[in-house]
């Protein structure tokens, strides 16, 4: 089984700024893929970003150029760097591990981008 903790959500203006990270414990020799996830209110959850064990990147079209993935796999922990914030960036970000085991979510943090 993996754990994750994740921390870094909050209220931001348009434009402003955010860092998401996440950080798995337990069965962590299994991870690949790592990556974040967003829900919007009314919405289904799409992907935002994911990130594999050679760092090789996917980014979602709405956030290229503004959202930034990265992974420290010393600490088994991802980072989502959120520049330029919009209001349909607002929902819930869930932390999301690819495994041997099969995936694994976190419990999810809100973003509120409003002025």
């Amino acid at each position: 089984q993996v754990q994750l903790v994740e921390s870094g959500g909050g209220l931001v203006q348009p434009g402003g700024s955010l860092r998401l990270s996440c950080t798995a414990s337990g069965s962590t020799i299994s991870i690949n893929t790592m990556g974040w996830y967003r829900q919007a209110p009314g919405k289904q959850r799409a992907l935002v970003a994911t990130i594999t064990y050679g760092k090789s990147k996917i980014y979602a079209d709405s956030v290229k150029g503004r959202f930034t993935i990265s992974r420290d796999n010393a600490k088994n922990t991802v980072y989502l760097q959120m520049n330029s914030l919009k209001v349909d960036d607002t929902g819930v970000y869930y932390c999301n591990v690819q495994t041997v085991l099969g995936p694994f979510w976190g419990q999810g943090t809100q973003v509120t981008v409003s002025s």
